[in-house]
């Protein structure tokens, strides 16, 4: 049996004929009533697949066969065939269809949705359509004329139809050809989707061939030439494919030499090319067309003349080459595309010539910029589609993702780069122009809306739902609600968006404990990243207090030069929902000015090579910043206890003395007693004086906690030390630690993806050289505070090795930083796991909040390759005290509280946490700052989902 013809026309073959249809068109059924249209169309199509006039009919009027329903009922099959086609279904018309104005309507709903339109037409003799009709009930009625008016329209069509727009048209003649029909449903020639790569996508060449071959070697490519030495094939020895987006020819040194590459590579199968508009333009020109000859084209055509003189064939194979080429391809399933200009995405997968136009040129505003050259739309910024687009067409000085889409036109001709997208892992590859081929008529850097250098913020960047493209995680979406939310923090709280370059993640607690008397064990911790294929994880001390962003740098220069700030403050110190931490600006810098010493010290703004440096760490005492919530939450539990349960025990202990059987009740209220001491012990490890000698400075305490006066408190709850302005502020910073836990970034650097051991072994130098520098004298004696909790000097110790636990930092310590303490665990080591059961005991024993287990390496991925958690924290007992409630551990509660379904805080904790990485990717890159807060609004916005807070 012979194959069809994708394009349309009529097949004709020995056994039947086979009638070639899209996978998504809109099939027209064109046949006299009786013709045996619903029979054929029951046969070779799903019956969700067709929409009957006559069905159509029975749902306006009850009645099949009303025909002053006909309006109504043809209204119906319109919309029904509208949204199958808006949903990219293929889609059946049963009606007569045998005349022009009903056909004309379908064309132009086929045109709307961009499908091509198909019609089947059932040429029968009108005396078997009279036979059929007379057989069914309700037709036996049916007078011939109305068959014989059908049969006479049929005939009038038959040479009209490919001019009404159909762009296949196969005529069955016969009852026989009718019945040993067969319909085959082809791919659109744009479909790719069974092919799922690897690719390696590749900008806009223009002639430069040079660049192409060496771009193809950096990319991993074994070019094949001629016996001339030209290149005429290239493969990849893992099987990738390179997919070109167009423009291979005009303005550059050697077109024919880059169509001669490429074609061979897409004739052997290596290769995949889109068209772009100056290969259209060629094309027309080679096939006799005039054209304007201009913008390169003069130079190809001088150049195909000269290439024609050695190859007289060359110029028919480019010019069958360029015909070849589609508008656009869908590949992996769905997930790329790539099309010359870009495409909407309810163009993926579509055929008309508005798709094909727009795949191109893409679309325009009708306005010419101060060039001459037309504005384009910026179809981008609006793209939400789930599908990658990649493309070129308008050069850009770099690549960056915007809403899913990436233009990889990085201007080569014009003396930038030849760029591939390396598919799909997301990675760029560039090969530097060897030197300007073309003068461009503007500069590639400009201020076009979509990816522009000093764009400002923009609310319509932020607003409704929102989806974020990141390298670790793909896409995170952000909730319309959970935008709002987000908006009214970031515009009335927030510090200075210019300062503004990062909000830490969330962190998932460990799976719930199956110890005895613990809602979260270390063991648990080392077991879920052991069930992941992570090995070596870190256990790192957990600080409490409140959790910190520190941008420093050098000097207050720096700040004003690089992040536009004009406090003449050398950083900012925000929260993790990016309040600022001091009203005082004098305090901010005194504390910036004293992080940036150390960096100096530690010698780390030469070995970096950077002027700043984000950080993440901790602020401590936690009465510093939760001064109110220590007052209302924790201090009233625990007055209220103290008021209540003396009494109480001591009433139940008179009555027992007296012979009263109170045993039971009175157990139980001491051990209520004593829940709420220990919960009061819990908070007041973490609450001290801070300031200066006697709070001469506005010292910052807790009142009847952790001792001192409590200072004075900002309108948005940002608390700080005052004193007067132009004294000797240093002693206010008498009891602040800061514990600094990752280095997030520097100049050109995302830091945050260093290993762990690197990151710490770089804090312990930031804290020695502050130790070493400090302007105040601290003390490493044992002390005793109000709280009556013993505080002891910390350790040093070696990365590698078991340290025995000590108190948590706290007042009159000596330096402003503090360090983590850590221990690294094997999982798959039962010593090693026992070990690291022992130091969170004995950490958490000594008043420690608890630890952090990480994988060593950032970014960790599962031996399923999927984003490992970044970080488990297990907290000790004590402490989630305060999280709990003071009778938390009592069996019945524990075992109410294991129920925790961790599912979406793990979720939220790894989106929120490739957010940051891309935020601090873009950062680095010095992207602009509305690309960078699009990071950075998200995680904010994610924070208002609704997850348990005690998670």
């Amino acid at each position: 049996m012979s194959g069809t013809n994708g394009a349309g026309g009529e097949t004709t073959v020995s056994e039947g004929r086979v009638l070639g249809v899209p996978d998504v068109a809109l099939v027209v059924l064109v046949g006299a009533t009786g013709s045996g249209k619903s029979t054929f169309a029951a046969r070779h199509f799903k019956h969700t697949e067709v929409v009957s006039s006559d069905v159509c009919r029975g749902l306006v009027s009850d009645d099949e066969n009303d025909q002053g329903a006909s309006a109504d009922a043809f209204d119906v099959l319109h919309f029904i065939a509208g949204k199958r086609l808006a949903a990219g279904r293929l889609t059946v018309v049963d009606a007569t269809n045998v005349q022009a104005a009903s056909r004309k309507d379908l064309v132009a709903l086929a045109r709307e949705h961009d499908v091509l339109p198909v019609a089947i037409v059932l040429d029968v003799p009108e005396g078997v359509c009279a036979e059929r009709n007379a057989a069914r009930p309700d037709r036996a009625g049916l007078p011939r004329h109305v068959i014989q008016r059908h049969q006479r329209e049929l005939r009038r069509s038959l040479g009209h139809l490919k001019r009404e727009g159909f762009r296949a048209v196969h005529v069955l003649r016969g009852v026989a050809e009718v019945e040993s029909a067969t319909v085959v449903r082809e791919r659109r020639y744009n479909d790719l989707r069974h092919l799922t790569g690897p690719f390696d996508v590749i900008g806009d060449v223009h002639g430069c061939r040079s660049e192409l071959e060496t771009l193809l070697g950096d990319l991993g490519y074994e070019l094949r030439r001629d016996a001339g030495g030209r290149a005429v094939d290239a493969v990849h020895p893992q099987g990738r494919t390179a997919v070109f987006v167009g423009d291979l020819v005009d303005r550059g040194p050697d077109s024919p030499g880059v169509l001669r590459l490429v074609m061979g590579m897409v004739e052997s199968g290596t290769a995949l090319c889109v068209c772009g508009n100056h290969e259209n333009k060629l094309g027309r020109h080679l096939a006799g067309t005039t054209v304007k000859i201009a913008h390169g084209l003069a130079e190809t055509i001088e150049q195909l003349t000269r290439e024609e003189a050695v190859d007289p064939e060359f110029r028919s194979r480019a010019a069958a080459f360029i015909r070849s080429l589609v508008s656009h391809y869908v590949l992996d399933g769905g997930a790329l595309v790539v099309a010359h200009a870009g495409l909407l995405e309810k163009y993926h997968g579509r055929q008309s010539g508005r798709v094909r136009s727009f795949a191109l040129y893409g679309e325009t505003t009708g306005e010419t910029d101060a060039f001459g050259l037309p504005v384009r739309y910026p179809w981008a910024e609006d793209y939400r589609g789930r599908a990658a687009v990649v493309y070129g067409h308008t050069p850009v000085p770099r690549v960056r993702w915007l809403n899913n889409t990436a233009c990889i036109d990085t201007g080569c001709v014009f003396g930038g780069a030849l760029t591939a997208l390396r598919w799909p892992e997301r990675e760029l590859v560039s090969t530097p122009a060897e030197q300007e081929w073309y003068a461009p008529v503007k500069p590639l850097a400009s201020d076009a809306s979509g990816g522009a250098d000093g764009r400002p913020l923009d609310i319509n960047d932020v607003i409704g739902r929102r989806t974020v493209e990141t390298k670790e995680l793909g896409r995170v979406t952000v909730q319309e609600e959970n935008a709002a939310a987000a908006l009214e923090v970031m515009s009335r709280f927030a510090v200075d968006p210019n300062l503004l370059a990062y909000l830490p993640p969330t962190m998932a607690p460990c799976p719930t404990a199956t110890e005895d008397g613990y809602l979260e064990h270390p063991a648990d911790a080392f077991a879920a990243y052991r069930a992941e294929g992570v090995r070596r994880v870190v256990c790192e001390e957990k600080h409490m207090g409140s959790r910190a962003v520190v941008l420093v740098c050098r000097d207050a220069t720096v700040a004003g030069e690089r992040f536009g700030a004009t406090d003449g403050v050398p950083g900012v110190l925000h929260t993790r929902t990016g309040r600022p931490f001091f009203t005082d600006l004098e305090l901010s810098a005194l504390l910036l000015g004293r992080l940036a010493a150390a960096v100096e010290g530690a010698g780390l703004w030469a070995e970096l090579d950077t002027d700043w440096l984000l950080l993440d760490a901790e602020l401590m005492p936690w009465s510093l910043k939760a001064d109110g919530l220590l007052r209302t939450q924790y201090a009233a539990v625990g007055a209220a206890s103290r008021a209540v349960f003396p009494g109480a025990v001591a009433a139940l202990e008179a009555a027992a003395a007296r012979g009263v059987d109170v045993t039971e009740l009175l157990d139980r209220q001491r051990g209520r007693a004593a829940d709420a001491q220990a919960f009061t012990e819990a908070y007041r490890r973490y609450c001290w004086r801070v300031g200066g000698v006697g709070g001469a400075s506005g010292a910052q305490g807790v009142g009847g906690i952790g001792g001192g006066a409590a200072g004075p408190g900002a309108p948005d709850g940002s608390y700080g030390p005052r004193g007067a302005s132009g004294t000797d502020r240093t002693g206010d910073l008498d009891g602040v630690r800061l514990a600094p836990f990752q280095l997030l970034a520097g100049q050109g650097r995302n830091l945050a993806l260093l290993p762990h051991d690197a990151q710490l072994e770089l804090i312990d130098r930031l804290v020695a050289a502050d130790a070493a520098t400090a302007t105040t004298a601290t003390t490493a004696t044992t002390a005793t505070h109000e709280t009556g909790t013993a505080h002891t000097p910390q350790a040093t110790h070696t990365p590698q090795a078991t340290q025995a636990p000590h108190a948590p930092a706290g007042p009159g310590r000596g330096g402003l930083l503090a360090p983590t303490r850590r221990l690294f665990v094997d999982t798959e080591d039962e010593a090693s796991v026992a070990a690291g059961v022992e130091w969170w005991l004995g950490l958490t024993a000594a008043g420690g909040e608890g630890m952090v287990v990480k994988p060593v390496e950032a970014a960790a991925r599962t031996a399923a390759g999927k984003l490992a958690q970044p970080g488990l924290k297990c907290r000790g007992r004590e402490y989630l005290r305060l999280v709990y409630g003071p009778e938390y551990t009592r069996p019945e509660n524990l075992e109410r509280l294991r129920s925790r379904h961790l599912h979406r805080k793990r979720s939220l904790a790894l989106r929120e946490y490739a957010l940051g990485l891309e935020g601090l990717d873009r950062l680095a890159a010095q992207e602009p700052l509305w690309r960078v807060h699009e990071a950075v609004f998200a995680v904010l916005a994610l924070e208002s989902e609704p997850v348990d807070p005690r998670l």
